[in-house]
């Protein structure tokens, strides 16, 4: 979570709202994403999508690329993060701040454990919320 942290930070310096992805297997790093919305003027590019991207275009792809992957994010995944991870059957979502906006990941909804998809996720909330609240709050608090 540190390291989805660094790229949060990352995002906030930039002027994006920060949030940061890392996608792992075992201790080593596979790829690295931030949000890029602003940047790109695109809004699907959001930190999971851009991390996601990231391994496939580092080699990641195939049926069973993302086996034995854990994807870590600042924040509860959105609807559209959600339905690529479970496209590309990521095994397992860790997250830090809850989103009681969009997040469906347990907030709102959760599209990532739903019994009528074809994969669910394994989802560990929470993590490191503190941290990857106040980052958000504050980048928040500077635009009012």
């Amino acid at each position: 979570m540190r390291l989805a942290l660094e790229e949060a930070q990352a995002a906030g310096a930039a002027d994006e709202v920060p949030v940061g992805a890392v996608l792992m297997r075992g201790g080593e790093v596979l790829a690295r994403g931030r949000n890029r919305m602003r940047a790109t003027g695109d809004a699907l590019r959001h930190a999971e999508v851009v991390c996601l991207d990231a391994a496939i275009a580092a080699g990641l792809q195939g049926p069973n690329a993302f086996a034995g992957t854990t994807l870590y994010v600042t924040l509860e995944p959105c609807a559209m993060c959600c339905g690529a991870v479970v496209l590309a059957r990521v095994p397992r979502v860790v997250f830090g701040a809850w989103d009681d906006k969009a997040g469906m990941a347990g907030s709102l909804h959760d599209l990532l454990r739903h019994p009528r998809l074809n994969h669910r996720v394994d989802v560990v909330g929470g993590v490191m919320a503190e941290e990857c609240g106040k980052l958000l709050s504050a980048f928040f608090a500077q635009r009012r």
